[in-house]
């Protein structure tokens, strides 16, 4: 996607990995201070060694002063700091704490349609209930806190909400939340007594990958096909219509109409996509991220 890679923390990665490099001219005094000052913080003084379940205290501390130059001040404390080796594995193990109960008290989590299959699949592997939000199409993916709260409503009578997941950029669909939509959502989060897990990428990342969704308008300029604007992802989610032929010869195959579509295109012209239909979708509609 054009990104670059982040020189700094592949030097200091390199040298924490094999300490021998510290004294080598072709790393900067930068990287190997910072280098020096992790192994210190490690059992042994090695990278390799056991270190406790909330990450490096330095690292954490780290952490916590970037929080707080982000936040122009406010305190934040590095043992409310929890690091982990990716966002699949802090949503998984935030899940793990959260989710309980049998029958109608399992813990409800609220996640929106479209959405990552990692949240669907994790609740699945925890037993617990998953409760869908369908974001607005008509309205470029919007999250509508109507749309919330009767999602809320329905799931009450048969498990216990206690999780709202929020996926900002949307994946699969791209779009970028408003600030007043943000704070609709935290608002409501807290009125309705939910932990809010928010998904989300950086300032500077998102802006890059702003200018490169403008590429997609592109994809309005086909038949039967539209797409509404990318406001910072590295992918989007066309809507599209398929003839009558194509949903009978889908259905002939016993295959989802988009996969159809996905399969078809990958064979004709070497375009590989991914079907809506692994991402869930309102019902009668097609798409492809």
């Amino acid at each position: 996607m054009g990104q670059k890679p982040i020189t700094f923390m592949c030097q200091v990665l390199a040298l924490c990995q094999y300490p021998d490099l510290l004294s080598s001219p072709s790393f900067p005094e930068d990287a190997k201070k910072r280098a020096m000052r992790i192994l210190q913080a490690c059992g042994g003084h090695s990278s390799g060694s056991y270190s406790a379940s909330a990450g490096i205290q330095t690292i954490r501390e780290n952490v916590a002063r970037y929080i707080e130059h982000r936040d122009r001040g406010i305190a934040s404390d590095p043992e409310n700091i929890f690091l982990s080796t990716g966002a699949s594995s802090a949503i998984m193990a935030v899940l793990n704490l959260l989710v309980s109960g049998k029958g109608k008290n399992r813990t409800g989590v609220m996640i929106p349609i479209p959405q990552y299959p990692l949240y669907s699949a994790t609740l699945a592997e925890f037993d617990a209930v998953q409760i869908n939000y369908c974001l607005n199409e008509e309205h470029q993916w919007g999250l509508d806190v109507a749309e919330l709260q009767r999602a809320l409503g329905q799931a009450k009578a048969h498990c216990q909400p206690r999780v709202l997941c929020v996926i900002n950029p949307g994946n699969p669909t791209g779009q970028v939340l408003s600030r007043e939509n943000i704070e609709a959502v935290i608002r409501f989060a807290y009125e309705e007594h939910l932990f809010l897990m928010a998904d989300e990428e950086k300032k500077a990342v998102l802006a890059r990958l702003a200018e490169k969704a403008q590429l997609m308008k592109i994809l309005n300029k086909q038949p039967g096909i539209q797409c509404n604007p990318v406001q910072g992802a590295m992918y989007s989610f066309p809507h599209i219509q398929l003839p009558p032929k194509a949903l009978q010869r889908a259905k002939e195959l016993g295959q989802p109409a988009d996969m159809f579509f996905c399969k078809q295109l990958l064979e004709e012209t070497g375009i590989c996509v991914v079907p809506g239909s692994g991402f869930g979708q309102k019902e009668g509609t097609y798409h492809f991220r």
